[in-house]
């Protein structure tokens, strides 16, 4: 993808169009989050309001995502349908906080 294109790519390897760029660059631009891989970003006044990623990754934060809620509601009812006691869920409760601390960091 070229610059003259109105793509630019981000420190972060962030493919970015602006709002303003986008219609005239949308198919390189899916082009390269399929078959590059890249994520890319839409622009709007130089922040980023949307993101395009490949299938894969999107499916995968979903799934990840599900599983978070799934221990979340674990812990809010221990012993409710579950195996879990209080102890169990005050672990689980302590290591999603540390790691939201760590990928915050």
């Amino acid at each position: 993808m070229a610059a003259e294109q109105g793509i630019r790519i981000a420190d972060d390897g962030v493919a970015e169009v602006s709002m303003t760029d986008a219609r005239a660059n949308l198919t390189p631009l899916i082009r390269d989050v399929r078959y590059g891989g890249r994520t890319a970003a839409f622009t709007e006044r130089g922040r980023r309001s949307a993101y395009v990623v490949p299938a894969e990754f999107y499916e995968q934060a979903v799934r990840d995502r599900a599983i978070i809620d799934e221990l979340h509601r674990r812990t809010q009812d221990p012993g409710v349908g579950d195996s879990y006691d209080e102890a169990d869920s005050r672990t689980i409760r302590d290591a999603i906080h540390a790691a939201a601390l760590a990928v915050d960091s």
